[in-house]
């Protein structure tokens, strides 16, 4: 299971290995230079931060390393060791039924997989991007990693299915006893609001392959 001190030490190591500071590795990958300043690793109430998938991504970019690579400098922190294979999910078929059971897991075999080291989840799954609609946070083609059973905290970017078969990658604004608040990941597309009667299952997204 991929644990957060094993996360910001592979970030540590990678700005290592292509001689940077994570300062340094930061601005290079055009994010804010304190993004990965160890002070932001822990929120002041002490909850654990975690790097978002999107500026992994973009320091994978930034250095050119590959994605194994990163996952063979987890595996060195003593991080998922295990790997574990998840499906991959075309995003036509996500609003399809027979896909995913009532519960929201995907079902069926013969799926493409994709190998990640060990979610903490054994019905994680990869939902490929079809589409501008999420640009240019999620582009067509990508792959975005789907926990069903990780806990969403609000700012979470989450996939939303609708009881009416609709699915949707948005960020949760808010959620109250009955409805729930979504930020939509391009601005150029509108929000939603929902109340939980229509929403079927909505999963965190936990990682973007590119």
């Amino acid at each position: 299971m991929l644990r957060h001190t094993d996360i910001w030490r592979a970030i540590d190591e990678l700005a290592a290995r292509y001689k940077l500071s994570p300062s340094g590795l930061a601005k290079k990958a055009g994010l804010d230079p304190t993004t990965f300043n160890k002070s932001k690793r822990q929120g002041p109430d002490g909850r654990l931060r975690w790097p978002s998938t999107e500026s992994v991504s973009k320091i994978l970019r930034a250095t050119g390393a590959s994605l194994d690579e990163f996952f063979g400098i987890l595996a060195g922190t003593g991080a998922a060791r295990t790997v574990q294979r998840v499906p991959v999910i075309g995003y036509a078929q996500a609003g399809q039924q027979g896909f995913f059971d009532d519960a929201g897991y995907p079902t069926g075999t013969g799926w493409d997989e994709l190998a990640f080291p060990d979610l903490g989840d054994p019905n994680a799954y990869a939902l490929e991007i079809a589409g501008d609609s999420m640009s240019p946070v999620y582009r067509d083609g990508d792959r975005i990693i789907v926990s069903p059973n990780s806990p969403i905290r609000r700012s979470d970017r989450v996939v939303v299915k609708t009881v009416e078969g609709e699915v949707m990658a948005k960020q949760l604004a808010r959620q109250t006893a009955t409805r729930v608040e979504l930020m939509s990941v391009n601005a150029q597309h509108p929000g939603r609001e929902l109340t939980l009667g229509q929403i079927a299952w909505m999963h965190r997204v936990l990682w973007v392959s590119q």
